[in-house]
């Protein structure tokens, strides 16, 4: 049975207790992990948040499994708070959704995105929406 991808995007935010980029700065502060698995260019044009977590999605499940020999130092258990971003917030969800399913159930997104964040305000370096990066 097929489905369409906009299905399987509900289907996992119906999975996640997302949050906005004012909630995940302040949990950031108090100890959850920021995930950017935003490809390097992506970075390069928009920037990024200080002190966020580098990991492009093509490893985050290896990186982030406790039983895994490729996994972070900061993958110490299944109860870890990770919460992942993207560009706008779309990947990200697909990608806390498949967290969940390693067993990190406290794993979410960022409603928004990196996008999202730097609108609000937030901290961020590195080029702004729509700057030419140099």
């Amino acid at each position: 049975m097929a489905r369409t991808i906009d299905e399987i995007l509900a289907e996992a935010r119906d999975r996640l207790a997302r949050v906005r980029p004012d909630q995940a700065h302040a949990e950031a502060r108090d100890g959850a992990v920021l995930v950017d698995i935003r490809p390097a260019a992506q970075r390069a044009g928009e920037g990024e948040i200080p002190g966020a977590l580098i990991v492009e999605r093509n490893v985050l499940e290896w990186r982030f499994d406790p039983s895994s020999d490729a996994r972070l130092p900061q993958a110490t258990g299944h109860d870890v708070r990770v919460i992942v971003f993207c560009s706008e917030g779309y990947t990200s969800s697909l990608a806390a959704a498949s967290l969940h399913d390693l067993g990190l159930t406290r794993a979410t997104d960022i409603v928004g995105g990196f996008k999202a964040w730097r609108a609000a305000g937030l901290p961020a370096t590195g080029a702004a929406l729509g700057d030419p990066v140099s």
